[in-house]
């Protein structure tokens, strides 16, 4: 096995981990979404706060992979080919959300936000130590915006579509699922900065044997773009095919 294509089993399974907990959050926005369920997943904060989570479990996990990535030597072309596919990969979701939610489709979502920071990710891997800090920076950034939208009305402009991707907003866009640049870019240096240590002091811990449910889990991670893209089709079709058959 060459040392570009190596892989580390505990990080594929840490986002195999995300990736199940994403599958059942949607499972359960999916019953919503035909009525067999009755929650607010937009402000019951057991729902929201477990999407934050799932989220910043995801882009951590993008943010190791990229420091180990960086350390086996990847190059340029290499992650513009991987990179090519999670924009492509966006831009079909952009594409399916407004057939079926035509006024809040998803034109900024976790993929599209995937897709910018980790560009931005790979031109400051060299920050080292700085990428800690920097990571704080892009939270507060994103924790104070309405507080300065308050003070200076005119920064209503961020709010609009040209800006609001950036994420200094004082009013969330109405969209299915939205991932701005801040505060996620934060998490996913911070991941960075998590790998970058890891590989350079305690190796070890990456490399250590995982226990069964690990190397169960790990083969998931490795194919987490194509989980991604089949599995709400798969639900939702599943949920329909359900209720054409028993009418419920």
């Amino acid at each position: 096995m060459s040392k570009i294509s190596a892989r580390f089993d505990s990080i594929d399974a840490l986002r195999a981990l995300a990736m199940l907990w994403m599958t059942a959050y949607h499972f359960c926005f999916d019953l919503n979404h035909l009525g067999w369920l009755h929650q607010n997943f937009f402000q019951d904060p057991f729902w929201t706060v477990q999407r934050t989570l799932i989220v910043s479990l995801f882009l951590l996990c993008a943010g190791l992979g990229q420091s180990v990535a960086l350390a086996q030597g990847q190059g340029w072309p290499r992650f513009w080919r991987r990179w090519a596919q999670v924009a492509g990969c966006a831009l079909a979701v952009s594409a399916g959300s407004y057939l079926m939610f035509p006024n809040s489709f998803i034109y900024f979502g976790v993929l599209h936000g995937l897709a910018v920071m980790l560009i931005l990710a790979r031109l400051s891997a060299g920050w080292g130590r700085w990428l800690w800090p920097a990571g704080a920076l892009a939270l507060a950034a994103a924790w104070a915006a309405p507080m300065l939208h308050q003070a200076w009305p005119a920064l209503s402009v961020l709010d609009g579509p040209a800006f609001n991707w950036l994420g200094l907003i004082g009013h969330k866009p109405v969209t299915e699922d939205y991932v701005p640049v801040l505060p996620w870019l934060g998490v996913m240096w911070w991941g960075l900065a998590a790998g970058q240590w890891l590989m350079r002091v305690q190796p070890a811990w990456l490399t250590r044997p995982l226990p069964l449910w690990g190397r169960r889990l790990a083969p998931l991670g490795r194919i987490s773009l194509s989980w991604y893209m089949l599995h709400q089709p798969v639900l939702l079709g599943a949920l329909m095919a359900w209720r054409w058959a028993f009418g419920q």
